[in-house]
């Protein structure tokens, strides 16, 4: 990529993925990317779980009813989890590191797309942090935030449209920007 803005303008959601695997390079850089990532006072509350087992990655595709039947073809996942004992700030922790692992990906050119957790229910009423807990072996006192499904991209997907930018979401000075 020439410059981050370039990697922000191509950064696009992927769902559908080819079957080849992530290679071990790959996977590593990915995770030194969100070990990388930054947390306030660095406390680092997030963990990472890489799933890479076909069988899980297609109980986890179900995890909650919207949203998440990409991971089944996914070639891996990574489930963004933290302590929340550690830090009342985990959310806005392990959001910047989804977004992150999700920009390496971009830059090795694989595909990712962020599948949102906590708050989420699956197609019987049940809260999709307690099926990823239960999947997992998540111990009680971590929550789930997202799940990254990450691949090879199957389909190119189109870079992000600047005569879509929305510039009256920015204030100078204030709000009304008076």
């Amino acid at each position: 990529m020439e410059n981050f803005l370039e990697l922000l303008k191509n950064r696009r959601s992927s769902r559908v993925f080819t079957g080849e695997p992530v290679s071990e390079e790959n996977v590593c850089t990915l995770m030194k990317a969100a070990l990388m990532s930054p947390s306030g006072h660095r406390i680092n509350p997030w963990e990472f779980i890489l799933v890479e087992d076909k069988e899980m990655l297609k109980h986890l595709s179900v995890c909650k009813e919207h949203g998440s039947g990409l991971l089944e073809g996914a070639a891996m996942a990574v489930v963004v989890i933290a302590d929340t004992e550690k830090t009342d700030v985990w959310i806005e922790d392990c959001s910047i590191a989804t977004i992150i692992i999700q920009l390496a990906a971009e830059e090795l050119g694989l595909g990712s797309c962020w599948v949102q957790v906590r708050n989420r229910k699956d197609a019987n009423g049940v809260l999709s942090v307690d099926n990823v807990k239960s999947l997992l072996d998540i111990p009680a006192n971590y929550a789930v935030l997202s799940i990254v499904g990450i691949g090879h991209k199957a389909r190119a997907t189109q870079p992000f449209d600047e005569e879509k930018m929305q510039w009256e979401k920015i204030h100078i000075g204030n709000f009304g920007g008076k």
